[in-house]
């Protein structure tokens, strides 16, 4: 329990006086960044050449604080529709646990530090595309595009995306084909997953007013865009080995596993459920999701090191 002292707002809710270490490390999305963390890692393992372990140790750490950074800025510009929905009203700023300005500092400066360190221990490159990141997320994203249009979450994938580019540049200080295809990967992959999440989500999505696809055209089309994007999906993740660049242990691993996550959403496809308990096969592709992207950057780093 954080014991912290606290004071009271105008509207009433806690706003503590001191937050705890535990309400910084929540601002900043620890799941989120953990999955930024490991794709980037892949990306760097993947693009050619080497790199002394403490400089890799430090551009990985660059883009943990830097989506880090991103997650806390989206949080404190969210704080009033987290408020609204039970999935995030426990975050420490709708929760009351720490003051706006507090949180925009912090993250803030985590931005900041992250790009400028990349680039005085790494190259510019990679800290460019680091930066674009951050503000892609915060402001395209986050301020533009989530509470405006249903296609926040398409074009909004490509801040998760960046990230593998930056990983790529890290090492070798350029962005080949190879390091596109795998933004291309995380792009297409974002909208089947995170609509997926939304399908169960619709309601609290709905109270604070964000217009997600379920939202503003319904759980039908919402179904249909996830296979549509599935379709697309897969020919992606298979064309490193159709084009030389990765070898075909790769590439047997990205058909067996694309076809699971085809059937899983053609399954979607065909539900007709509209309760979330009854949403079997929506929740078993969101999970299912999470690990076909770890599966697959997880063979990409096999080949590159069994297989060069």
């Amino acid at each position: 329990m954080n014991d912290t002292a606290t004071v009271q707002t105008a509207t009433g809710a806690p706003t503590a006086l001191m937050p705890d270490w535990r309400d910084y490390f929540a601002l900043l999305k620890p799941r989120v960044m953990t999955l930024v963390i490991f794709t980037a890692a892949c990306a760097m393992i993947a693009a050619p050449g080497s790199m002394h372990p403490f400089l890799a140790f430090t551009a990985i750490l660059c883009v943990g604080v830097a989506a880090g950074a991103a997650g806390a800025l989206n949080q404190w510009y969210e704080a009033d529709i987290d408020a609204l929905m039970k999935r995030t009203a426990n975050r420490p700023l709708p929760a009351g646990k720490m003051r706006a300005e507090e949180a925009l500092a912090f993250s803030v400066v985590l931005a900041v530090g992250s790009v400028v360190v990349m680039g005085l221990a790494l190259n510019w490159v990679a800290a460019f595309w680091l930066a674009v990141s951050i503000l892609f997320y915060v402001v395209v994203y986050t301020v533009w595009l989530k509470r405006r249009t249903p296609q926040n979450i398409v074009i909004g994938g490509a801040a998760g995306a960046f990230p593998v580019i930056c990983g790529w540049a890290a090492v070798s200080g350029d962005t080949p084909l190879m390091a596109w295809i795998l933004f291309a990967i995380i792009f297409l992959w974002t909208p089947p997953h995170f609509w997926a999440l939304a399908l169960f989500m619709e309601a609290d999505y709905a109270k604070a007013g964000v217009p997600m696809l379920p939202v503003t055209h319904g759980m039908p089309e919402t179904r249909r865009q996830i296979f549509l994007y599935s379709l697309l999906l897969v020919p992606v993740t298979i064309a490193p080995t159709l084009l030389g660049l990765a070898d075909w242990a790769y590439g047997g691993t990205t058909i067996t596993l694309g076809s699971m996550f085809l059937w899983m959403a053609w399954k979607v496809s065909r539900s007709t459920a509209e309760a979330p308990s009854q949403m079997v096969a929506e929740k078993q592709l969101f999970k299912f999701s999470l690990l076909y992207l770890a599966c697959l950057f997880g063979a990409l780093v096999a080949d590159r090191l069994l297989l060069g």
